[in-house]
């Protein structure tokens, strides 16, 4: 879920504030507490970040479709 804290809020926290970011994703692979992510911002950022995602996960497709020469 996006609001509210996620597995990874803590690390979300401390990557935001080093970052001196509005807004932050964070996505995990087998961390320490499985796969999970965290998304913190306010509610503008977040208007933002729905589209982001999906044009992020059609360039990453559309990579693995010319890099393996099959879809995702």
């Amino acid at each position: 879920m996006a609001y509210g804290p996620g597995k990874y809020d803590s690390l979300a926290t401390l990557v935001r504030r080093r970052a001196r970011a509005r807004a932050v994703i964070v996505l995990v692979m087998q961390g320490d507490h499985g796969n999970g992510f965290s998304v913190q911002g306010d509610d503008e950022s977040m208007r933002i970040i729905v589209p982001l995602l999906r044009t992020m996960a059609d360039d990453i497709e559309k990579d693995l479709e010319s890099n393996l020469g099959r879809p995702g």
